[in-house]
C-alpha cells in the first residue's frame, strides 16, 4: 500500500470533514497515518488487521478507564474500507518537545502495574508477523533470505516459549520505542496501541537493548531508560533470546516495503547479511 492507495480509501472512508486530498501523511509503515484538523485516521495494510483494529480500540478505552496517558480514540468501531482496517482518533497537542527514553519508562511503569483488562488480551506474537511481512515482499527479496528468517524465527520462537521470566506476566505495550511516545503540554502519553498484549513484561524492556546496540541508542540514553525503569532487562539471562527474536521479526518488518521502495530492499539485505554473519556491529537505520 502506497500513500495513493491509502489516500483512496481515506476518501472512500468518509470519516474527515474535508477532502481526503488535504490531509497531511503522518506516517506509512504497518499503517498509513493521516492527520487533520483534530483528527487522525489510520489505514491499515490488508483486511487481516482488522481484528487487531478493533482489539486496538478497546485498548484505548481500558486504558481511559484506568487513567492511563494514552491516544484516545474518536469512535469505538474500526471500519472496513475497500478491504483496509480504518480506525479514527483524536489528534494529541503539537508536541513540545522529543520523547526520551526516560518519559517511555515513566510510561511502562504504569503499564506493568495494570491488572489484566476484562477482554482478553493476546499474548505478544512478535514473530507473528514474519510470514505475513515475507509473504508481502513476494519476489523483492532473494528467497534464501525469507528461507533463512523463518528457519530463525522457528528457533527463537521454540526458545522463547521456554523461557522463565523475572517479572510477573500481564499487559505490556508490545512495541516499546520513543516514538511510540508523544510529550504534549500534559506530559508523556502512549500512542500506538495495536501490540499491547499479556505476556512477559521483558518484552517491553528488550526493545530498547536492540535499539542501543542496533540503533544507535547513546548508553547514556539508555541508563537513563533503565534507572527511571527500574532494572535493567540485561541482567536477566533470558534477554538474549528476546532480543534475537525482536531482530528476526525488525529485519522480517522491513521487507514489506521493498516491492516499491528501492531504500527499504537495501536496510533488509543489510540487515539479513549482518544476522548471517553474526556482526552485531553493524549499525541499522529506522525506516
Amino acid at each position: 500500500m502506497d500513500e495513493a492507495q491509502a489516500r483512496d480509501v481515506l476518501a472512500a472512508a468518509g470519516v474527515l470533514p474535508g477532502p481526503a486530498r488535504n490531509a497531511r501523511l503522518l506516517a506509512l509503515g504497518e499503517n498509513a497515518v493521516f492527520a487533520a484538523g483534530d483528527l487522525v485516521v489510520k489505514v491499515g495494510r490488508d483486511a487481516e488487521l482488522i481484528g487487531r483494529a478493533r482489539r486496538e480500540l478497546d485498548i484505548a478505552v481500558w486504558l481511559a478507564e484506568a487513567g492511563v496517558p494514552a491516544v484516545r480514540a474518536a469512535e469505538t468501531d474500526a471500519l472496513l474500507v475497500e478491504g483496509h482496517p480504518v480506525t479514527v482518533w483524536h489528534r494529541l497537542p503539537d508536541p513540545v518537545r522529543p520523547a526520551e527514553p526516560r518519559d517511555l519508562a515513566e510510561l511502562l511503569r504504569v503499564v506493568h502495574a495494570l491488572p489484566a483488562p476484562s477482554f482478553t488480551l493476546p499474548p505478544r506474537e512478535l514473530l507473528g508477523g514474519v510470514e505475513r511481512w515475507l509473504r508481502l515482499a513476494g519476489d523483492a527479496v532473494d528467497p534464501a533470505d525469507a528461507a533463512y528468517l523463518r528457519e530463525r524465527r522457528d528457533g527463537f520462537a521454540a526458545a522463547a516459549a521456554a523461557l522463565t521470566p523475572r517479572l510477573t506476566p500481564g499487559p505490556i505495550h508490545g512495541d516499546a520505542l520513543p516514538r511510540n511516545v508523544h510529550v504534549g503540554p500534559d506530559g508523556p502519553v502512549l500512542v500506538d496501541l495495536e501490540t499491547f498484549s499479556a505476556d512477559l513484561r521483558e518484552h517491553d524492556l528488550v526493545v530498547m537493548v536492540l535499539s542501543r546496540d542496533r540503533y544507535g541508542l547513546p548508553a547514556e540514553a539508555y541508563d537513563s531508560f533503565t534507572e527511571t525503569y527500574g532494572w535493567d532487562v540485561r541482567e536477566w539471562e533470558g534477554c538474549d533470546v528476546l532480543r534475537g527474536a525482536r531482530e528476526t521479526a525488525s529485519c522480517a518488518w522491513v521487507a514489506q516495503h521493498a516491492p516499491t521502495n528501492p531504500k527499504a530492499l537495501a536496510e533488509f539485505e543489510r540487515r539479513v547479511a549482518s544476522l548471517r554473519n553474526g556482526d552485531e556491529a553493524v549499525r541499522w537505520y529506522s525506516f
